[in-house]
């Protein structure tokens, strides 16, 4: 009986193993993959993209004759409650792992387990900035008006709203930085959706650079060297 235990013990370890490999594998090849490699379109309207090197944010300009950001994402849900922000980074996520993952030192094994189950909810996490400064971890790309409408389209499909139709604030006391709030979100998050899978939709729909399909940030931003 042991031995047979051990034997597929055995086997299961190893195809575990394989299909751990496999995945990251596949995910590797299809973010080198480029979709929409050479867009052309009127340079009319800048947004970014923005990593702090595990998730993407994408960013665009907290008012503008296409989008007025602040009206449903309200200054008065973040800690300063500026009003002098120029710009709003948005972000898909697990809602359990961005309340209580602040910090990577506060990860625990049973949200992480939880984030990639594909069982839990998810939120949005917004930053306004004031300034945005371009470098190796935050890139500019300048799309069209018709472009940037397809993209709020997207953005705006992924907040949970309520029966009023305006999008619902997370009421925590968490907070990443003194412009952030969090927000009801669509979907969940999954070792196929990650918010690094969000954010390259994002750039897909308003027909930019972006991978076939990506977990990780590193496959979109080598879109953008």
């Amino acid at each position: 009986m042991n031995k047979r235990f051990l034997k597929y013990a055995g086997r299961g370890s190893i195809a575990f193993i394989t299909l751990i490999g496999l995945y990251f594998l596949i995910a590797f090849c299809c973010s080198r993959i480029t979709i929409n490699a050479n867009p052309s379109n009127a340079k009319e309207i800048a947004i970014y993209i923005m990593t702090n090197g595990v998730h993407t944010d994408i960013i665009v300009p907290a008012v503008s004759a296409e989008m007025n950001w602040t009206k449903e994402i309200g200054y008065q849900n973040t800690l300063e409650a500026d009003s002098t922000y120029q710009y709003l980074a948005i972000g898909w996520g697990d809602k359990k792992f961005y309340l209580e993952t602040p910090e990577f030192s506060d990860l625990k094994l049973s949200n992480g387990l939880r984030a990639i189950s594909g069982l839990s909810t998810s939120a949005m996490h917004t930053t306004y900035y004031k300034n945005i400064q371009e470098d190796a971890s935050c890139k500019k790309i300048i799309i069209s008006k018709a472009q940037y409408r397809q993209l709020i389209d997207y953005i705006l499909n992924s907040f949970k709203k309520d029966e009023t139709g305006h999008l619902i604030n997370v009421k925590s006391s968490i907070h990443y930085d003194i412009g952030d709030a969090f927000y009801e979100a669509k979907g969940s998050y999954s070792i196929f959706k990650t918010c690094n899978t969000w954010a390259n939709a994002a750039l897909k729909a308003c027909g930019q650079r972006s991978c076939l399909w990506t977990i990780f940030d590193t496959g979109i931003f080598l879109k953008y060297q």
